[in-house]
């Protein structure tokens, strides 16, 4: 690709940076017990009010309440597995042209998380119904990083408990990456 194609590509992704990111997501299912129970025991977590509605209800929070590092567990949408890695690991087929998908058709098909930031508003409890928004936050100029050249793109999700209240929020890193762009000359152990 010729520096004009990529300053083309570039200013392609910039009319994305402020706007809505995908379609909004509604949890499958309202913040529950069972989930709740699975969670505390995958991690041992033993704190009770979690799960204890004795303990739970003398505590600071009258109740039991969820652990806030399930937030995003919430919403997250059951994978469709056929053509997972096809699609850098995501759980589902985007549709229509977003940034995604455009670096994808440029090359960039490798997908790396580089970080992802929590913000806690409240603490969730059973019956609260989850729905999120997501805005691309950023689009970073192109990289020259050890996995090749690339873009790292932010986006924030608002997580939403019944019609607006704002309960939490996410900012998301990845790098979109082109693997054949590598140096080989640079890997460690080549030769």
């Amino acid at each position: 690709m010729t520096e004009t194609e990529m300053d083309e590509l570039r200013e392609r992704l910039e009319k994305y940076v402020g706007k809505p990111m995908g379609a909004a997501a509604v949890a499958p299912d309202p913040v529950n017990l069972p989930m709740i129970r699975h969670w505390v025991a995958a991690l041992d977590d033993q704190n009770p009010v979690y799960l204890d509605q004795e303990a739970a209800a003398g505590s600071r929070f009258g109740g039991i309440v969820a652990p806030p590092a399930m937030l995003q567990a919430w919403t997250m949408p059951s994978p469709k597995i056929e053509g997972i890695a096809e699609r850098g690991g995501a759980p589902r087929e985007s549709r229509g042209e977003n940034p995604i998908s455009i670096l994808d058709e440029a090359g960039y098909v490798g997908t790396l998380a580089t970080n992802s930031e929590l913000e806690f508003l409240r603490y969730l409890r059973p019956g609260d119904h989850l729905h999120t928004t997501m805005e691309l936050e950023s689009i970073s100029s192109r990289k020259n990083t050890s996995l090749g050249q690339g873009y790292f793109i932010t986006w924030v999700t608002n997580y939403f408990a019944g019609d607006e209240e704002i309960v939490g929020k996410q900012l998301f890193r990845i790098l979109k990456f082109d693997p054949s762009s590598i140096d080989p000359s640079s890997l460690k152990g080549s030769g």
